[in-house]
């Protein structure tokens, strides 16, 4: 710790002693019912460098354990949680939500500056009635296409599971089972994603996974608008169980004439009354939608003749009715002529089908009985032929058993 509580009188009434700390949902685990420590002036904020309280608890099971890493000062002016520094509302990075939102970051860097920027942002928190943020993230507009787009609301518990086990990776790992890291390969050292730095994170500068985030921002699909002006149907998808009032998303974009929910598929076809209208909702939804947690899917419908095209090409219209062949085509190809080998082998003078013939596979010979000479050989008349008259005639009655097993 950087100061003490007793020996330093200076600013110790900034030290900062809060009852629970702000945090996102996948930080603080799928499991409603935790076990949280408190530990006051516990560690120095990793920002500010001023004393606060820490929280530990593990947020589910094989999970690691989580504390908080920044103070609640830090936080507020950045909204962002006190663990992973994402943003609170679109659940991504610092660098990413700036650039979106057209903040430029206006935090000192040096110890006496950043003391006086911390006391004053304090002073506007207290202020404040602490439902939006401070600073010129508060004065920003509310929301942006590229933040819409990238929004991340649903939690990635993954992000909790323990970290790799070095000892496993050098083989030297005795616990097995009982090991409370993980047994799995690290990642590619090169990989920009493996040197994260929290500094850089909460003040977005060089934050490899921003970078990833802005440069799928560059390469994201458009939805392009159909050609044909009678089309003014859109295609929700991924609707799910939960999702019911997805049509009252699409009112305040114009009048909306039919609404066909296909529970099956999970899915929804909105026709709107104008053109207008359905340009208007699908520039303004796409993939920017989210309904009670969940992304959904729009596109535009199809018309009429363009489903019935695809359907007229595999033989059938639009009302169902076979189309008959074209005349002059020829017909189905006849099948080859019987070769000499397949006619030997046709004991019953059996007509030729189409089908595949049966394979006559016969079992194998008993213990001591030479296997037949292949087609075309004779036996080799210098080497008696062997006399076992039983033998012989177990391999008859197996071969008359085989060839009635073939004909069944």
């Amino acid at each position: 710790m950087a100061t003490s509580l007793g020996s330093n009188t200076y600013n110790r009434q900034n030290w900062e002693d809060s009852d629970f700390p702000i945090l996102c949902q996948t930080c603080l685990g799928e499991n409603p019912y935790i076990r949280m420590t408190k530990e006051k002036f516990g560690k120095e904020c990793k920002i500010c460098a001023r004393p606060f309280t820490v929280f530990r608890w593990c947020p589910g099971v094989r999970m690691r354990f989580k504390k908080t890493e920044v103070c609640q000062t830090c936080s507020k002016m950045k909204n962002v949680c006190q663990t992973c520094l994402l943003d609170l509302e679109y659940g991504l990075p610092i660098q990413v939500r700036d650039t979106g939102l057209s903040v430029k970051d206006e935090v000192p860097r040096s110890d006496v500056n950043k003391e006086y920027y911390t006391q004053n942002m304090e002073r506007e928190i207290a202020n404040s009635d602490g439902t939006r943020p401070v600073g010129l993230l508060g004065k920003a507009p509310s929301s942006s296409d590229m933040l819409l787009k990238l929004a991340r609301t649903t939690p990635y518990y993954k992000r909790n599971r323990p970290h790799i086990c070095s000892f496993w990776v050098k083989g030297e790992c005795k616990r097995g089972e009982e090991c409370p890291y993980r047994h799995e390969k690290p990642t590619d050292p090169d990989d920009p994603l493996a040197d994260q730095n929290i500094k850089d994170r909460f003040y977005g500068i060089n934050d490899p996974v921003a970078n990833k985030l802005l440069m799928r921002a560059t390469t994201m699909p458009r939805l392009d608008i159909p050609e044909d002006k009678s089309i003014t149907t859109l295609y929700i998808g991924g609707l799910g169980e939960d999702v019911t009032d997805s049509e009252n998303h699409f009112y305040q974009f114009g009048e909306i004439r039919t609404i066909t929910i296909v529970q099956r598929q999970q899915c929804a076809f909105i026709q709107f009354a104008t053109r207008q209208a359905a340009e208007t909702a699908a520039e303004k939804s796409f993939n920017k939608l989210i309904i009670n947690g969940r992304r959904l899917n729009v596109k535009w419908g199809r018309s009429q003749a363009a489903r019935g095209k695809e359907r007229e090409k595999d033989g059938v219209t639009e009302s169902g009715i076979r189309l008959e062949p074209v005349p002059g085509l020829p017909g189905a190809l006849p099948p080859p002529p019987m070769s000499d080998e397949d006619a030997s082998t046709n004991y019953f003078n059996l007509a030729p089908t189409s089908s595949s013939a049966v394979m006559n596979l016969g079992l194998p010979p008993p213990p001591g009985v030479a296997m037949p000479p292949p087609p075309g050989s004779s036996w080799n008349h210098t080497e008696p032929e062997p006399v076992l008259s039983g033998v012989k005639s177990y391999f008859r009655v197996v071969q008359s058993c085989s060839w009635r097993a073939c004909w069944v």
